[in-house]
């Protein structure tokens, strides 16, 4: 039997990947939820799996091909007994194949050039749906000048907002693409004439990483708050529970902890649970408590979430950071794992340093950095002991955050780190 392998729904408002490899060859007989093809999106890249163990009869993308929810990847016979009973069964019939593989090329001029009613824009394409683009020309707006939303993406409204502040002669807000950071950079200079050089693509996580930062820093006013915990007894807590967390399938980790912590310090802090509505000039305070955690992948900076930490055991907490962190590094994680977040904790511990200043991951308003714990020396009880400090860095937003409330959150945040029992009062 013939089964189609197609892209399936990945997430709200994602509606197409880039194919980064196709991992199967025709004739290729592969198991159950084996990796077939690996796509990225502007969130994460991940593996598309077979739905059933089979033999690969064809393939219809290639590498670096844009492909749309419920298209053709490939196609799989069921029946590998009889698939390898027959192998030379698709040999005769190779232009039928090829007249099969000729729709994709058909689709892909879409991307090189805007319809007719758009104006040729440079840098990243504008992420939009075809009946977002559609709306965008009955309207006479030029997409290219459209604010995307937090996600990346023009939505229908967006566009329809813009086409009011025209309207009204109101002024639009820059759109957040990869355009605006290549008109706003110099020229670079013939870096050859000095030596040799290679020039590699940025990958669509890369560049959407290049681009939410170069949107935090330019939008948001950043503040950095630093300060110190003495984690000496906690850290004696950690590895004396450490062996039964693990028994649960997690670490017992100071990012776990902390991720407990923030959740704590957020419910006493409720305007580090925000978000700013420029546009309305309104602060969007949240009822609820994930927790997103950065993580360090072969692609760079993922942000995954918790969702619902503030009703979670740190034991629950350890397990579930454990099988994102790995699910980020695996290329397993889905696009919707990435979004939501309140607030974010960076540690930076494992790699060294002594402090850092990480930027705010909007459109929350606060991040928290760790650094690696050392030993000093420090007076304690009228005496000089060897206590185990832990640097903390606290970046926010200071058009809704003050400086005085930023000391006191990460002051609070380093209490409980030397007094967990504070978490309960």
């Amino acid at each position: 039997m013939l089964k189609e392998i197609t892209l399936p729904a990945i997430s709200e408002n994602v509606e197409s990947g880039e194919v980064i490899a196709v991992l199967v060859s025709v004739g290729d007989v592969v198991e159950k939820d084996q990796p077939v093809v690996e796509l990225e999106t502007e969130k994460a890249a991940f593996e598309v799996p077979s739905p059933e163990r089979g033999t690969i009869s064809e393939i219809n993308v290639k590498q670096g091909q844009t492909v749309k929810v419920g298209e053709i990847l490939a196609k799989l016979e069921t029946d590998v007994e009889a698939a390898q009973r027959q192998p030379q069964k698709p040999a005769p019939a190779p232009q039928a194949k090829q007249a099969r593989e000729e729709p994709p090329p058909e689709k892909k001029p879409a991307p090189k050039g805007p319809p007719p009613a758009e104006k040729p824009k440079p840098g990243v394409p504008v992420a939009a749906a075809p009946s977002v683009r559609q709306l965008a020309r009955e309207l006479g707006v030029d997409i290219a000048a459209v604010a995307p939303g937090p996600n990346g993406r023009v939505s229908a409204e967006e566009v329809k907002q813009h086409a009011r502040r025209l309207i009204h002669g109101a002024p639009a807000p820059a759109a957040r693409t990869g355009a605006t950071i290549k008109e706003a950079a110099e020229p670079l200079p013939d870096f050859a004439q000095w030596g040799e050089i290679e020039r590699l693509p940025m990958s669509r996580t890369r560049r959407t990483i290049a681009e939410t930062m170069y949107y935090a820093w330019t939008h948001v006013p950043h503040v950095t708050q630093y300060d110190r915990a003495d984690i000496t007894e906690l850290e004696t807590f950690r590895k004396a529970h450490a062996a039964a967390v693990e028994k649960a399938g997690g670490k017992l980790s100071i990012t776990s902890i902390l991720v407990k912590i923030a959740a704590a310090a957020l419910k006493a802090f409720p305007q580090f649970n925000a978000s700013v509505d420029s546009e309305h000039n309104e602060i969007i305070y949240k009822k609820y408590c994930h927790i997103a955690v950065a993580v360090d992948t072969d692609r760079g900076l993922l942000v995954p979430v918790i969702r619902d930490v503030d009703r979670k055991s740190i034991v629950e907490v350890s397990v579930e950071l454990t099988e994102l962190a790995g699910k980020a590094r695996d290329k397993q994680i889905m696009p919707d794992e990435l979004t939501g977040g309140c607030f974010t904790v960076s540690n930076l511990g494992g790699l060294g340093g002594t402090t850092f200043a990480p930027i705010v991951y909007w459109p929350q308003v606060a991040i928290l950095g760790i650094c690696r714990a050392a030993w000093e020396a420090v007076p304690r009880d009228g005496a000089i002991q060897q206590r185990l400090i832990l640097p903390l860095s606290l970046s926010f937003d200071h058009r809704i955050i003050d400086g005085a409330d930023g000391a006191r959150f990460l002051h609070w945040v380093a209490q409980a780190l030397e007094q967990p029992l504070l978490i309960m009062l």
